[in-house]
């Protein structure tokens, strides 16, 4: 049972999707794995994320971003596994598993102020949009809009690192994450 198959059976309960076709054996690579930015912002290390299970790195290890834009785009090649209106899976054609997930606490808000724009099974490319969300209406919440990016299948890879120094400000698509197997 895969970190994201959770997710898929609370998807299913709640939403009728089409299964997600199996993933193709990832190809080797040479050199670290990247992963971009989902929005433009500040990036925060993940032990600096307002949450006790993103920051615990329990989740997986990554980073975070605090958002400058509302339009979240794919931190990599992939296929859509899992999608909540805060937050998507993504099973890379790398092999990386990575959740992008919207805020903190944010499944409170259920759907309000977010606008997807893939299902599960979409084959996606490195920067196409997911989702769009409205940071005015995270913070009536009282939420946090922190966008977070987390590879579930850590444990993988021998190195998890950011590429980018924390605090530095950066593109979606700019690249924050650099995986090492």
């Amino acid at each position: 049972m895969g970190f994201f198959d959770k997710f898929k059976k609370k998807a299913a309960e709640t939403v009728s999707e089409k299964q997600a076709p199996a993933a193709p054996a990832p190809a080797p690579t040479a050199g670290p794995i990247v992963l971009t930015a989902p929005v433009a912002g500040s990036v925060i290390a993940m032990a600096d994320v307002p949450d006790p299970a993103f920051g615990s790195e329990m989740l997986g290890r990554g980073c975070a971003v605090w958002p400058e834009t509302e339009t979240v785009v794919a931190p990599t090649s992939g296929t859509v596994s899992v999608v909540m209106s805060h937050a998507i899976g993504l099973t890379a054609d790398n092999g990386a598993e990575v959740l992008v997930h919207v805020g903190i606490d944010t499944v409170s808000m259920q759907g309000d102020g977010f606008v997807g724009h893939v299902a599960q099974g979409d084959h996606v490319d490195a920067g196409q949009k997911l989702l769009d969300f409205d940071r005015a209406k995270i913070a009536v919440a009282g939420h946090k809009d922190c966008v977070v990016l987390a590879v579930s299948n850590s444990a993988d890879y021998a190195a998890v690192e950011l590429a980018v120094d924390a605090g530095a400000t950066v593109a979606a698509g700019d690249t924050v994450l650099a995986l090492t197997k």
